[in-house]
């Protein structure tokens, strides 16, 4: 059976999912059968494994850094929210069905038959198994029916990592009151924290990490630089809404953040082209005047096409169209594109209702219970003619169109998305990875606000993300006492 480690955090977006990662990375470099894992996630950002099954992108990543395919055993339990007090809770790949957290905090127990199955199969293929917390260990109001941090410590025996994120403040009282709030059993099997997110001179923090040490009872394995890193975040707590002011770039793309933005990744192929500034923008205000609108996808597209009528962007982007802007609209932003987005049955709320969309493309959506999820692969048409188009279609909808031309032609000869003048839509998720839609998309926009295309060769996202993959372990492997996490590995 495998050995294993796990990163904990002393709360989320520390840094958890991204460590996990540069170890993964680091131990397939050293010639180990690894992979990465993670009981539960609750996320938005899901990817379509080869066999048709959903699972967190941040799992995905993870699997790319150990130099392996994507597996729903590395992520059982994965929970979407659709709204404050609910989730869709996907258990293997397959929707298990919408729950309120109440009831998903009573059914949890009975998952861990599951997450054990899942976790045991992986241990016998393996050599390693990186796993990943959430949150943090010290939710004590959650410490008794807990399946994914010292809950599953205990259940797989594993060692612990605890990390903490300086760069907001207070690191110290968060190491120390995490250890603090954990009982005896669990406190032993941290076997040394992790500072991450330091900028500055390391010779200031040291007297503190010795302190740290004579209090916690366990050693510091290092302290991480701030890395600038082109990786994608597990969820939106990576993104911010900000201002068009100060921007360089000959083009100017602006992503709605939408309250239930999901699969926010297909952005981050177009940062890496040198014409194409990305911000997002949740207000009015924010919106500004870009050459390029993005609606991504959502979870709950009828709620998050409400909020952008009370807030005004509803008004606002058909404002902006008129007057020349490009829009794109991803997976649920292609939904709010249409006429009408209906949903009949409920499926992403108690109630039966139906929403008039932004009317910019002639299609009708009515969402049904049963999710579509497969890799698809395409042929652009039009503006993107001939471009070899890779992607992943997770959604509910339905959707009838009339009167538009295709975003591209699927290989099965089916028809996908529409597009009429400047605005485009398309059910496909990552799409933009493979470059060549990003140019294409690039020239276009560059054409229509009267500026030279940039003779420029797009990286694929592909080749990208190995290159940053690379960067994050070599700074982790010189950061960290890898001996020290070598010996609990074993």
């Amino acid at each position: 059976m495998a050995k294993c480690i796990m990163v904990q955090g002393t709360m989320s977006n520390v840094g958890k999912s991204i460590i996990t990662a540069a170890l993964c990375r680091i131990f397939a470099q050293d010639g180990l059968r690894v992979c990465p894992f993670k009981s539960q996630n609750m996320a938005l950002n899901s990817f379509v494994t080869e066999d048709g099954r959903e699972m967190s992108r941040a799992q995905v990543l993870q699997a790319e850094a150990a130099g392996i395919k994507p597996d729903v055993r590395m992520n059982p339990i994965l929970l979407k929210p659709t709204g404050d007090m609910k989730s869709q809770v996907i258990v293997n790949g397959e929707v298990l069905g919408n729950c309120p957290a109440k009831e998903y905090f009573k059914m949890k127990k009975s998952l861990v038959p599951k997450i054990l199955s899942a976790y045991n199969s992986l241990a016998e293929k393996y050599d390693v198994i990186v796993i990943e917390g959430a949150g943090s260990p010290a939710e004590i109001n959650l410490r008794e029916d807990d399946i994914v941090n010292m809950g599953l410590a205990e259940l797989v025996d594993a060692p612990v990592i605890l990390v903490g994120d300086i760069d907001p403040g207070g690191v110290f009282a968060q190491l120390y009151g995490t250890m603090e709030l954990l009982n005896e059993k669990e406190r032993k099997r941290i076997i040394g924290t992790v500072i991450n997110k330091f900028r500055g001179d390391i010779s200031l923090l040291k007297p503190g990490l010795s302190q740290l040490e004579a209090l916690t009872g366990v050693p510091v394995l290092g302290v991480l630089p701030y890395m600038k890193l082109d990786l994608d975040e597990e969820d939106s707590l990576g993104i911010s809404s900000e201002t068009p002011d100060g921007i360089s770039h000959d083009l100017d793309i602006c992503v709605i953040r939408l309250p239930h933005i999901s699969n926010y990744t297909d952005i981050t192929p177009l940062t890496l082209h040198p014409a194409m500034g990305i911000r997002y923008a949740d207000s009015v205000r924010t919106l500004g005047k870009p050459n390029l609108i993005i609606l991504p996808g959502t979870k709950n597209t009828i709620a998050d096409l409400k909020w952008l009528k009370d807030n005004g962007l509803y008004d606002a982007i058909l404002s902006a169209n008129k007057e020349g802007t490009a829009v794109l609209g991803i997976c649920g932003g292609y939904q709010m594109l249409g006429e009408v987005v209906s949903d009949p049955l409920g499926v992403e709320s108690d109630e039966k209702e139906e929403c008039e969309g932004l009317g910019l493309l002639p299609v009708k959506t009515v969402l049904k219970k049963e999710k579509t999820k497969c890799q698809s692969r395409a042929k652009g048409v039009g503006a993107f003619e001939g471009v070899d188009l890779l992607g992943y279609q997770i959604h509910n909808g339905s959707t009838q169109v009339s009167g538009a031309r295709a975003f591209c032609i699927l290989d099965d000869g089916k028809e996908e998305g529409a597009v009429c003048g400047n605005v485009y839509g398309t059910y496909l998720h990552g799409v933009f990875d493979s470059g060549k839609p990003v140019s294409v998309l690039a020239d276009l926009l560059l054409n229509a606000a009267g500026k030279e295309p940039v003779n420029y060769k797009m990286e694929n996202a592909f080749d990208h993300r190995k290159g940053q993959l690379d960067a994050l372990a070599f700074t982790v492997r010189s950061s960290l006492d890898m001996d020290e996490i070598r010996r609990y590995v074993g």
